[in-house]
Order: structure tokens, then C-alpha cells, then sequence
């Protein structure tokens, strides 16, 4: 689902992870001594990360993806981060190393989301923060929301994103618990896009992103049809304005 160019990735999920990362950086360091490391954990092409280095510094940012083109990307944004490939259940890192790990859209689609979140408390300092954020998909709050709630008027199989990791409220909560993280606290964070076009807004989609690209992608001429038919008439032409909510938890370690 992400092993696609950084570019593809950007043009269909940057458009919102980069105000999403303004707001959940502000969570994320509350409270954490600027003058300790902090990690991106999962970080794409680095949308999350850039927003670190522009508070931190790039000596003091680290950033791991398991996607090669978007590790490469991430180290060509920011240079002197330390930017590495591998996955989140196994952190290359030194115990205790950062005073905060942050973890953007990311946690749904680990492989073991409790061992990808006890990594990361592994790797942050005690009395650090452990943070971690996950589009509102369950209720039907998220960027993509639109989307998935046409596919279901047009397509029986069409099954959505509302039963991942941390898509629903309290779910990261019970993840970060689960992990041993304390004082852990829930939030919500949104973002709201603007469109010129109904075609600037749909391109993107048809890029193979993430599960509802794969979706799109694999739709038969005519469903496809309908579903671009059931949108546009949801939304429009354009101009017109995309929400998307995120669920967030914070925990300290």
C-alpha cells in the first residue's frame, strides 16, 4: 500500500498530514526539554519530521520509515537529521535515547502496533512522552471519510478503514495503557482543506495510496464510475473545504 514514490505519497496524504503535523507536534513536545532528541517514528516523506526540525533543529530529530524512497526523501528534506530504514517494532535506537517519540497515521498500519508503541517507550527517556495519532475513520471523521462512505452506497465489499488500530475513540488510549505508558490523556486534532476543484481533490486518489488508493485501483470500470458519480454530486465542483479530526494520545513514560 506504501510502497509507492514519495511524490504519490505527498500529493495524496500530504495535503493534510502537514497541518495535522503543526498541530500534533504541539502535542507531542508539551512539556519536553528542548534541548533533547526527539523521533519520528514512521515518519513517511517526512512531513511529521520537517515540523520537528523547524522546532528542534536537525541535529536533534531522528526519523525511521520501513519505505526506502521515503527514507530517502525524508534525508533530502532534512539534512543533518538522522534518518534511518526500519520498522517501528524494532527502533534502532539506544534506550532512554529522546525525550519524546511521536508517531503520525502510522500506528494503524504497523504490523504489531503493542510492540511498535513499547519500542517506543523503550527509547524515550523516563518522564518523556510517548505520542501517537490516527485519522478518525471509525467515526466517519476522517480526509478519507468521504470516499469510503460513497464506496459503501456503490459497492457492497467496500469495507473502509473504521476497524484499524486506533481508528476509533479510546483506542490509542488502551494502546499507550497497554504499553505501560502513564498519565495518558486523548485529544482530537483537526484540519480543515481547502479545494479549488472536485479534480484537484479526486487525482490523488487514483495514485494507489494507502488502502482506499488500492481500493480505487482495483474497482471495475463502471463502480468506479458510480463512485466518482456519488461524490461529485456530494461535493460538487469546487471550490469547497475537506475536515479531517485525528485521534490523539500522549502518554508519559
Amino acid at each position: 500500500m506504501f510502497e509507492v514514490s514519495s511524490d504519490a505519497y505527498i500529493r495524496f496524504m500530504g495535503t493534510f498530514s502537514g497541518p495535522l503535523a503543526r498541530l500534533f507536534a504541539d502535542v507531542g513536545l508539551a512539556g519536553v526539554d528542548e534541548t533533547l532528541p526527539v523521533v519520528d517514528v514512521g515518519c513517511g516523506p517526512g512531513m511529521l519530521t520537517s515540523e520537528l526540525v523547524r522546532r528542534r533543529g536537525a541535529s536533534r530529530v531522528a526519523a525511521i520509515d520501513p519505505v526506502e524512497t521515503f527514507v530517502a526523501a525524508t534525508a533530502a528534506a532534512n539534512p543533518g537529521a538522522d534518518v534511518r530504514a526500519g520498522s517501528a517494532e524494532s527502533l534502532p535506537f539506544a534506550d532512554a535515547a529522546f525525550g519524546a517519540a511521536l508517531s503520525q497515521l502510522v500506528v494503524n498500519f504497523m504490523s504489531d502496533p503493542l510492540a511498535g508503541i513499547r519500542e517506543m517507550r523503550r527509547v524515550t527517556r523516563p518522564g518523556g512522552r510517548v505520542s501517537a495519532c490516527v485519522w478518525d475513520h471509525g467515526g466517519g471523521r476522517g480526509p478519507l471519510s468521504p470516499v469510503w462512505t460513497a464506496a459503501a452506497a456503490v459497492d457492497a465489499a467496500a469495507s473502509g478503514e473504521g476497524s484499524l488500530v486506533g481508528a476509533n475513540a479510546g483506542d490509542l488510549v488502551d494502546l499507550l495503557e497497554s504499553a505501560g505508558l502513564r498519565q495518558v490523556t486523548e485529544t482530537e486534532l483537526t484540519v480543515h482543506i481547502p479545494f479549488a476543484s472536485f479534480d484537484d481533490w479526486w487525482e490523488p486518489y487514483t495514485l494507489g495510496v494507502g488502502p482506499v488508493g488500492v481500493y480505487v485501483a482495483g474497482l471495475d470500470d463502471a463502480v468506479r464510475e458510480r463512485l466518482v458519480g456519488v461524490l461529485h454530486a456530494d461535493l460538487g465542483d469546487g471550490p469547497f473545504t475537506i475536515h479531517g479530526t485525528a485521534w490523539t494520545a500522549t502518554g508519559v513514560v
